[in-house]
C-alpha cells in the first residue's frame, strides 16, 4: 500500500514544487550598456544630422529617473509626452560644437522605436563644412556606472569614431 501511495505523493511533491518553489530574479535584457551618437555634416544641406541609438528599456529607466515619471516610448497615445521627455534629456545630455565655437543649437525632431533600440533624431542650423567637432555626451551615465558611449563623426565622407567610457563624457575630432 505504501508502495501505492509513494509515486502520487512523488508526482504531487514535484507539481507543487514548481508553483512553490522560489523563482530566481529575471536576467536583464542586455549586460551591455551602450549607445552610439552618429554626428555627420550633410554638405548639400550644410546641417549637422544626429542620430542617438539608446536601448529602449535603458532609455525609458533614464527618462523616469530624470523626470520623476512613467515613460513608455512604444505606447502611440503617450508619444507627445514621450517627446517632451525625450527632446529634455537630449539636450541636457548631448553637445555638438563646430569649429570650438559655441554649442550649435539641436533642433529635436523626433524618435521612432527600432526593434530593441530608440532612435532620436536631430539637427543643427546650417553652418559652415566644419574641421574640427567637439561633443559633450553624457547619455545614461546617470543610470549606469559601466556606460559606453559610442560617438561617431563624418565630415565629407571620411568618419572618425571614438568610445568614451562612463565617466569620460568629452570627444574631439578633426578634419582636413
Amino acid at each position: 500500500m505504501t508502495a501505492l501511495l509513494a509515486k502520487p505523493l512523488l508526482y504531487c511533491y514535484i507539481l507543487l514544487g514548481t508553483f512553490w518553489a522560489e523563482k530566481p530574479a529575471p536576467a536583464k535584457f542586455h549586460p551591455l550598456h551602450v549607445s552610439t551618437s552618429d554626428i555627420s555634416y550633410n554638405v548639400k544641406d550644410g546641417q549637422m544630422e544626429v542620430i542617438l541609438t539608446i536601448f529602449t528599456d535603458d532609455f525609458e529607466s533614464a527618462l523616469q529617473r530624470q523626470f520623476n515619471t512613467k515613460a513608455d516610448l512604444s505606447k502611440a497615445d503617450m508619444h507627445a509626452a514621450m517627446d517632451e521627455l525625450v527632446k529634455k534629456y537630449t539636450a541636457g545630455h548631448l553637445q555638438v560644437r563646430a569649429g570650438g565655437g559655441a554649442a550649435l543649437p539641436l533642433t529635436y525632431l523626433g524618435f521612432e522605436i527600432n526593434k530593441e533600440a530608440v532612435n532620436v533624431y536631430l539637427e543643427s542650423p546650417k553652418i559652415a563644412s566644419p574641421k574640427k567637432i567637439d561633443a559633450d555626451v553624457s547619455l545614461l551615465q546617470n543610470l549606469y556606472e559601466d556606460q559606453l558611449n559610442i560617438v561617431h563623426m563624418t565630415v565629407a565622407g571620411v568618419r572618425k569614431s571614438a568610445k568614451l567610457d562612463s565617466p569620460a563624457r568629452k570627444i574631439t575630432q578633426e578634419f582636413n
